[in-house]
């Protein structure tokens, strides 16, 4: 079985081949083979939502042991189409998925191999539930807890990425994502995220864990 995962960019990429090697290494033991795929430049966001389903139907067409996921961003809302929610992000980018299905003339079955899911409301959720390795590379001993708990119940208005740039900027430091996000869940162990992230996070490793 081949599991192909589409993030929105580098750091989503690179972030979960970082955390999740293990559970990676695990599955290709037992026969699947999970990767991750970055979109092109553009906006992501909306490439994972609308053109991701279409490209979905002809990897699934084509390789009948095949499973693809669509992995967005929740933030920023109403991209693509309006959406808030992760159930209306689901069900948006599961309309596109079935919409294109009708289009082509595929197999509705189809839908059975294509799943949804996504990061709330940004990857950097999961920085924040790394608490000792975001100190590590803040260079702190502590760190005050000012931000909503389980990290998932960030919002809007204030996403988990803005979060962990403030707490850089405050000690003098840049936050870049495609270097800090993968070292900081490299000390990670996924599991424990997956606990401290029940609501997008945890639901996705479940799934991978049950392939």
């Amino acid at each position: 079985m081949k599991v192909i995962i589409y993030v929105e960019g580098k750091s989503d990429r690179l972030g979960m081949e970082t955390l999740l090697r293990p559970l990676v290494e695990e599955k290709r033991q037992q026969g699947v083979d999970i990767q991750f795929y970055e979109t092109p430049n553009g906006d992501r966001k909306i490439a994972v939502l609308t053109k991701v389903p279409i490209k979905a139907i002809n990897i699934l067409r084509n390789a009948p042991d095949s499973v693809v996921v669509a992995l967005p961003d929740l933030y920023p809302r109403n991209k693509g189409f309006p959406h808030e929610t992760v159930g209306e992000l689901v069900e948006g980018v599961t309309e596109n998925f079935r919409r294109a299905v009708r289009a082509k003339g595929a197999d509705p079955r189809l839908a059975d191999r294509f799943r949804v899911f996504c990061f709330k409301y940004d990857l950097e959720a999961l920085l924040l539930a790394s608490e000792e390795g975001l100190r590590r590379q803040l260079g702190v001993a502590r760190l005050e807890t000012r931000w909503r708990l389980p990290v998932e119940d960030q919002n809007h208005a204030c996403p988990p990425k803005e979060v962990v740039k403030q707490l850089f900027s405050e000690r003098g430091m840049r936050y870049t994502a495609t270097l800090d996000a993968p070292l900081i869940l490299g000390a990670s162990n996924y599991q424990d995220l997956a606990a401290r992230c029940p609501q997008c996070f945890g639901p996705f490793v479940a799934f991978l864990a049950g392939l």
